[in-house]
């Protein structure tokens, strides 16, 4: 990376209010349906290597490192835009999921996290599972 390009790269994700740890919060949204995919974080070496490679990459709390989505999956997400919010501490990605099986962004093996509704007070499964994550993860 140049100096120019060092300062660039300073500037844009110095405007990013990080939290005490050194992470901010994302959001990933497929581009062409609007579906929340998932939610995960980012600190600063994950979220410049995302712009970098336009690909997402997120950091692991539970690994305590960057975290390439799909390293394990295949379920890789192609980022199309990234955009950050009024208060500059939530991040959004507009994605493409990709993989051996397009559309599946959650470990579960269903298209979204986000999976389960509130009815009655209890939580409920109304998205399918697409794939046996037993089959997805080694």
């Amino acid at each position: 990376m140049s100096d120019t390009s060092a300062v660039e790269a300073a500037s844009w994700l110095d405007q990013v209010r990080w939290d005490e740890r050194g992470l901010v919060p994302v959001i990933a949204q497929e581009a062409a349906t609007g579906d929340v995919l998932m939610f995960a974080w980012m600190d600063r070496e994950a979220l410049q290597k995302t712009a970098e490679l336009g690909r997402a990459v997120y950091f692991s709390r539970s690994r305590g490192r960057l975290w390439f989505k799909g390293e394990e999956s295949g379920h890789v997400q192609t980022v199309h835009e990234i955009r950050l919010d009024c208060d500059a501490d939530v991040v959004l990605l507009r994605v493409t999921q990709q993989g051996h099986e397009p559309g599946i962004a959650c470990h579960t093996g269903r298209h979204s996290c986000f999976y389960s509704v509130l009815r009655d007070g209890q939580w409920q499964a109304v998205d399918p599972v697409l794939k046996d994550p037993a089959s997805i993860y080694n």
